[in-house]
């Protein structure tokens, strides 16, 4: 018997909130859920650990793509198949999934959509489902915080974008699966796991979550005029043709820079480092996703 699991970021906001999700889910016919709240992402790791040992085998996310990252990243290896209630800025995974930004629709594919089992990456250790990545990116989303991303929504992306188009670009050293592919001057080192990316920008054409490989891209844009014309190939969904990007397909990539950069996974900062190592994890977390006949 499926035992149901809500973990929430209680600032996030879907539909009539969480209420209605209450009400939705008790229409259902999931009256009791095992129920946890957080005010913060940064808690959602114990509670989705608290939600495996009380016997959860189907865990609804309540959150944006920071929220679905943490509790993808605590969930291990564990049976369990996790439901995406898109309630976040961006809403990635979500989008690449095809999980619809409805409440009571995202609830439907939660109980009784199909599964899918997708990649991850992992990054210094922490998992992510969508992107990681350094320089243009990394900074992008550290200074978009979250007022401003609750007053402007994925717009807040754009203004603090704009900010760094002047980047100093850094030396990069990449190796991709014990290979050097790239020595040199860059401003945004991407790796995806999915094909869109920022605001639904296709970045990678032809990536998918459960091909077992990761895509890279390097963007050797220096300039307001280089990355413009670098961000509007992007977001015509032809970056490979930019002469100013790069791309490849890894499953182990290690990434060594010629100072500390900040960086980011599904849209939340890190720590500066100048080191990366960064792997896929096939076939490695379970989705509840939209059954492609009609569910």
């Amino acid at each position: 018997m499926t035992s149901v699991a809500v973990v929430a970021h209680a600032q996030k906001t879907l539909g009539g909130g969480l209420p209605e999700l209450r009400r939705v889910l008790a229409d259902a016919g999931v009256g009791h859920p095992l129920w946890y709240e957080t005010p913060k992402s940064k808690y959602a790791p114990k509670l989705m650990r608290r939600a495996l040992d009380d016997g959860a085998d189907r865990v609804l996310v309540w959150g944006g793509d920071g929220m679905v990252q943490r509790c993808i990243d605590a969930v291990g290896d564990a049976p369990v198949a996790l439901a995406i209630l898109p309630a976040g800025t961006g809403n990635l995974l979500a989008r690449n999934l095809g999980i619809p930004l409805d409440l009571e629709a995202a609830v439907d594919v939660a109980l009784h959509g199909a599964r899918r089992t997708i990649d991850v990456g992992r990054v210094n250790g922490e998992r992510f489902a969508v992107m990681a990545g350094t320089g243009f990116d990394a900074l992008m989303i550290r200074d978009a915080d979250r007022n401003l991303k609750d007053r402007f929504g994925r717009a807040a992306y754009l203004w603090t974008g704009a900010k760094h188009l002047r980047l100093r670009p850094f030396e990069a050293k990449i190796d991709v699966d014990g290979t050097r592919w790239f020595d040199g001057a860059t401003g945004c080192i991407l790796v995806g796991n999915v094909a869109k990316v920022f605001g639904g920008i296709e970045a990678f054409d032809d990536a998918s979550p459960d091909d077992g490989r990761l895509e890279l891209g390097v963007v050797t844009a220096k300039g307001v005029t280089q990355w413009t014309r670098a961000l509007v190939r992007t977001a015509a969904g032809s970056a490979e043709r930019s002469k100013f990007v790069r791309t490849t397909k890894a499953q182990k990539i290690r990434i060594k820079l010629d100072r500390k950069m900040p960086y980011e996974l599904d849209g939340g900062d890190a720590k500066p480092v100048d080191r990366l190592k960064i792997r896929v994890e096939p076939a490695a977390v379970t989705i509840c996703v939209p059954d492609e006949e009609g569910s």
